[in-house]
């Protein structure tokens, strides 16, 4: 039995090297998805930072359109009242005016209008946005940090400047002042020039998050759907692979093992014998007048013979820890782990009894016009330096069971071959 664990061993290796194969595309195809999923994650944040993106520029360019209409009208009046005080910072000579039979009016330059629309903005609508300088006139226009770090960016040549953070859904954007000749009327005084950055407008607004529950959902799904149909597959394929793979180490007539099987294993068992100096022997058997029989009874008469040959000696196998194979034609070999050469002939002769118990009619037959077998036996010996030498000595016993009359067994050694047991 040892042979035949051993066998099954292997081709369990076999199929876990395959089932191998398949968890790496199993791993293959999870990755394919992840990627899929984080790069369409990527272009759902990016479409909707453009969105973002846009609708703050939008903003800005309202505002500034707003301020470039205050600057080229100098400036406009309103009536002053408590939530629209004169702008202390506001240096000309014409900030209030006095009319006879009305409210008192003050200036509201650009940007003390940038101020008051911004405080409107924030009171009425989720938006917020500011005027901010690195050199303010008025101290509440002082950069923040982010701002500060925006206005240092445009001097750097940089259009505009805006970050999304998303864990706390908000939106900021900056771009920044260019002093235009409107400009000069007031900040002039300031050493303002001509197309000089002299601050910029941020704007932010709240954003909602981001909802990636459909691209996680879709994929997991086409995932799990992959999965499985990859489990299935895969185990359809191990599953003709094994039927495959019993095929190639089967004889196609006989359905015992055939000789490209038995090669391997007596290679791997002679390697073992060396390895731990254990003994086995090799049986190898060849159905007498064989050819008769065929000549006699036809082809298929003589395939089915063999077929039931083989039979018996796979029980006989079966009984051991060795296994038996078609060794070519009407011969069978059979291998017997950790068996010496008494017990290796009991065993030859088992079979060799069971065959002509079979009674298979054959006029020109050994023993009585039945059908027999003739079987040489080979013990591992340390002086052996290959299984094929081994082997050849199995072929000279069988030779010589052949040349002492057929229906024998003869078992090999170191002496010259021993006749036992031949009719």
């Amino acid at each position: 039995m040892v042979l035949q664990g051993l066998a099954t061993l292997l081709y369990r290796l076999e199929v876990g090297v395959k089932q191998h194969y398949i968890t790496i595309s199993a791993i293959c195809w999870i990755l394919l998805l992840l990627t899929s999923a984080m790069w369409n994650i990527w272009q759902l944040r990016h479409a909707h930072q453009a969105q973002h993106l846009k609708v703050a520029r939008s903003f800005f360019g309202l505002v500034v359109t707003i301020r470039e209409w205050n600057a080229q009208l100098g400036g406009v009046y309103a009536p002053i009242t408590p939530h629209l005080q004169p702008n202390p910072y506001l240096d000309t000579t014409n900030r209030e005016l006095y009319p006879p039979d009305g409210p008192v009016l003050t200036k509201v330059n650009p940007a003390y209008m940038t101020r008051l629309l911004a405080a409107l903005a924030a009171e009425k609508q989720d938006v917020r946005f500011r005027i901010s300088s690195l050199q303010p006139v008025n101290p509440s226009n002082q950069a923040t940090a982010w701002e500060r770090q925006a206005l240092l960016a445009f001097e750097q040549q940089a259009q505009e400047f805006y970050t999304w953070d998303q864990q706390a859904q908000t939106f900021t954007y900056m771009a920044p002042l260019i002093a235009e000749a409107s400009c000069l009327t007031c900040h002039a005084q300031y050493g303002s020039q001509l197309n000089e950055i002299r601050g910029g407008i941020s704007v932010s607004f709240s954003t909602p998050p981001v909802n990636l529950n459909p691209i996680l959902f879709s994929h997991s799904l086409i995932m799990l759907v992959g999965l499985v149909a990859m489990h299935i597959v895969g185990q359809q394929l191990l599953h003709a692979f094994a039927e495959l793979e019993a095929r190639s180490q089967l004889d196609g007539l006989t359905q015992v093992f055939n000789r490209g099987y038995f090669d391997a294993h007596l290679k791997h068992e002679f390697k073992r014998a060396q390895r731990h100096n254990r003994p086995f022997s090799v049986i190898l058997g060849d159905v007498d007048n064989f050819k008769a029989y065929n000549d006699l009874y036809g082809h298929q008469a003589g395939d089915h013979c063999l077929q039931i040959v083989a039979n018996t000696l796979q029980l006989v196998a079966s009984q051991t820890d060795g296994f038996v194979a078609r060794y070519g034609g009407e011969e069978f070999v059979l291998i017997l782990p950790n068996t010496a050469a008494s017990s290796a002939h009991s065993i030859a002769e088992q079979a060799r009894i069971a065959v002509e118990r079979l009674a298979i009619r054959h006029p020109g037959g050994v023993a009585d016009g039945y059908v027999t077998l003739s079987l040489g036996v080979a013990i591992w010996h340390p002086d052996d330096y290959a299984a094929a030498t081994m082997l050849a000595r199995a072929d000279k016993s069988l030779y010589q069971a052949k040349q002492s009359g057929r229906n024998c067994v003869v078992v090999a050694s170191e002496m010259p071959a021993l006749m036992l047991d031949c009719t």
